[in-house]
């Protein structure tokens, strides 16, 4: 084997390039080579699409943007203290519209597991929070429209209590005693943990130089973040319609009936690929047949279940915990989708 310990580190590498980039660009070359004349309507598809969702895309940075720069994980933290059972009450609440990604999730409850919250708020705030933040809300709403945003965000508090309660309810069984793995503190991106509780909200945060960098940095990195996602998103959306007949996801996914709904919570973790590029997608099948019903559990189900979201839960505790976690998803993604599909009517087809 040669010796590569001398060769110059200032190559190309190859780990720098962002894997969503990689993916699109895989695709259009894959589409180049196996039918070229389909290449330039799926980039023009992507684009337009993309431009028509440009203003939700902003008003959500700007949204997440501010959340950030203003310190409200201060005010989320406080959701964890008082008496159990209005702490379960309002970490539901909090969880479904809080401005965590994944990654701060976890740094966030180890704190709050160090300090003595109950597993039981803890679970409530687990549930919720992958489903809807203040961005994901104002995209969902452009897109699939508000009433189905609602209802998402009614579903993730409602799950949010569901597993709450039940796991105050079987606080004393084996299954939920002794939760928590040695480590308490995982390693992440997000750095190390802090204290959930420590420092105010700064409203008018353009007043201190670090808060106003905080928003830049922020309103960047959400932009590249959402910006990458929803191309890839609009990019599979053109060969959805393209490639994928539509009669063929109305015969899985559409009608009615209770099958639709199963089926879109089981492919839901699998198919899942983020909560941002989910919506475009949902509206493209939606379109080709997609039972209404099937698209919710799809969502709520791929949400709490999706790699991001359930390492959260695995970095803290013990394998018999998540293993719950995973239950009260699959159980809340049935009722959601059984619930939405009724009321928009096709449930009963």
């Amino acid at each position: 084997m040669a010796d590569t310990s001398s060769l110059p580190r200032g190559g190309f590498n190859w780990r720098r390039i962002d894997r969503v980039v990689l993916v699109i660009a895989l695709i259009l070359a894959a589409l180049a080579l196996l039918d070229a004349a389909q290449v330039w309507p799926t980039v023009e598809f992507a684009i337009r699409a993309f431009l028509r969702t440009a203003p939700v895309i902003a008003f959500a940075v700007l949204a997440i943007a501010y959340v950030k720069a203003a310190g409200v994980e201060t005010l989320v933290g406080r959701a964890f203290q008082g008496r159990e059972v209005p702490m379960i009450l309002l970490a539901a609440a909090v969880g479904g519209l809080s401005p965590f990604c994944s990654c701060q999730v976890i740094p966030f409850i180890a704190a709050l597991l160090a300090v003595g919250a109950p597993l039981s708020a803890v679970m409530a705030f687990w549930l919720a929070s992958p489903l809807m933040d203040p961005a994901m809300f104002v995209l969902t709403a452009g897109v699939l429209g508000a009433d189905f945003a609602i209802a998402k965000t009614l579903f993730a508090v409602g799950i949010g209590l569901m597993g709450g309660f039940t796991v105050r309810a079987f606080a004393t069984r084996a299954l939920f005693a002794d939760p928590l793995k040695a480590d308490l503190a995982p390693r992440t991106c997000c750095g190390k943990v802090k204290n959930p509780f420590a420092g105010q909200p700064e409203w008018k945060f353009w007043r201190e130089g670090a808060r106003r960098a905080a928003f830049a940095r922020t309103a960047t990195e959400n932009t590249l973040f959402l910006g990458k996602w929803l191309l890839l998103a609009y990019t599979i959306e053109a060969l959805m319609i393209t490639y994928v007949p539509a009669e063929a996801i109305a015969q899985v996914l559409g009608g009615g009936g209770v099958q639709p709904v199963l089926v879109g919570a089981l492919v839901g973790a699998p198919a899942y690929l983020n909560g941002y590029a989910a919506v475009p997608l949902m509206a493209a099948l939606l379109g080709q047949g997609m039972a209404d019903g099937a698209a919710m559990s799809f969502v709520v189900a791929g949400g709490m279940t999706s790699i991001p979201a359930a390492v959260a839960v695995w970095a803290l505790v013990k394998p018999r915990v998540f293993g719950a976690y995973i239950g009260f998803a699959f159980v809340g993604a049935m009722i959601s989708g059984l619930g939405w599909g009724l009321w928009a009517g096709s449930l009963l087809g």
